[in-house]
């Protein structure tokens, strides 16, 4: 099986719908510090069913909904979904 599609919304640092496709070959997730690398690594496991607030960095579940920021609102509900293939 391979992951084909990432979508996140409202869950850690992704506040806005975010979609990440990963096409044929080599695909990799980079960027800079503090830019939700991991947080995408946690989407997947969220959405695969993992219930451990502790596996997800976080001290509670309600750590994996936005809490909002200076610019933001927080939002009250976090979605992922990932698209796989055979």
């Amino acid at each position: 099986m391979k992951i084909r599609r990432i979508e996140m919304a409202g869950f850690k640092s992704f506040a806005d719908r975010t979609t990440l496709i990963f096409s044929e070959g080599l695909s990799g997730v980079v960027g800079s510090n503090g830019c939700g690398k991991s947080n995408v690594v946690d989407a997947v496991r969220w959405c695969l069913g993992e219930q451990s607030a502790k596996s997800m960095r976080g001290n509670a579940m309600q750590d994996v909904i936005f809490s909002g920021t200076s610019n933001k609102a927080s939002k009250n509900i976090a979605e992922v979904s990932v698209t796989v293939t055979n």
